[in-house]
């Protein structure tokens, strides 16, 4: 029978780690959270995020700014956040308003406070192999491998996305821990039999139930980072599910396995944080 790796039971875990290691060291952080705008998911996912401040024991302080907030506005906002030493780190909530440079605001926040990792900075040092942030989905998916007890090293890893957010830097992580690393994207020649060769495929293509059997290698450990809404209100992902199970040693559910440690993640980077103020 294959593993289903239960994302929601390995964020627990590590969110009481890190609740234990903010009480044990007495550590004081605060997480600023910038909103623009009423987005409906994005006000969930801001929630969440105060939840899961509360729950390890760290402050947060949520900045909720109407629609037409300035670019100019945001980003003094944001410096003025980056020189609060009360403020160990900074969240814009994505997306933004269209009005707003994304790139701008990104680079704008201190690499110091950059708890979500999209800073170039964080970026690069990911890129080089030096200690420093990692942007939270890709991070939170090594830690699922690796608390799952799947092998990393000298397995064929294929992720199917290229985005900032969790193609590249998914593909760079697996790198570090010595997998041989195949990058597919939209313009990829025979997509299937590149990923019928994956020990472990990780599927971040933003197409809902794309990925059936027919990409799926026998035994393969398949990692779902698509999260959909379908006509019948329920769930999918990237992978359907149903069909590709059969075929897999392990597999992440959706909801339940990609998705909640994401924010565990960004707990861990909101520690470290503290840890790196001077």
């Amino acid at each position: 029978m294959p593993t289903i790796i239960d994302g929601k039971a390995i964020s627990t875990a590590i969110k009481d780690e890190l609740k234990k290691e903010v009480a044990d060291r007495n550590i004081k952080a605060t997480l600023a959270v910038i909103q623009v705008g009423n987005d409906p998911a994005s006000t969930v996912y801001v929630g969440n995020k105060k939840k899961a401040c509360a729950y390890i024991g760290i402050g947060s302080k949520s900045y909720e700014l109407p629609e037409e907030t300035t670019e100019e506005d945001l980003l003094g906002l944001i410096d003025d956040l980056n020189k609060d030493d009360e403020i160990s780190g900074i969240l814009v909530q994505l997306p933004v308003p269209k009005h707003i440079n994304e790139k701008k605001i990104t680079a704008a926040i201190s690499p110091l406070k950059d708890v979500d990792g999209f800073h170039p900075e964080s970026v690069g040092r990911l890129c080089i192999g030096q200690e420093g942030f990692v942007s939270c989905t890709p991070a939170g998916i090594i830690e699922l491998l690796k608390r799952t007890g799947v092998e990393i090293e000298g397995k064929e890893c294929v992720v199917i996305g290229r985005s900032n957010i969790v193609g590249k830097p998914m593909a760079l992580l697996m790198l570090a821990n010595n997998a041989t690393v195949t990058v597919c994207h939209s313009r990829t020649k025979d997509l299937a039999g590149i990923c019928k060769r994956a020990d472990i495929l990780i599927a971040a293509v933003g197409k809902p139930k794309m990925i059936t059997s027919e990409y799926v290698k026998e035994g393969a450990v398949v990692i779902d980072v698509g999260i959909h809404r379908m006509e019948n209100g329920k769930l999918c992902g990237d992978v359907d599910y149903d069909d590709v199970y059969e075929h897999t040693s392990a597999i992440t559910p959706v909801p339940g396995g990609v998705g909640p440690m994401t924010i565990a993640m960004l707990m861990v980077n909101c520690v470290k944080a503290a840890a790196w103020e001077k």
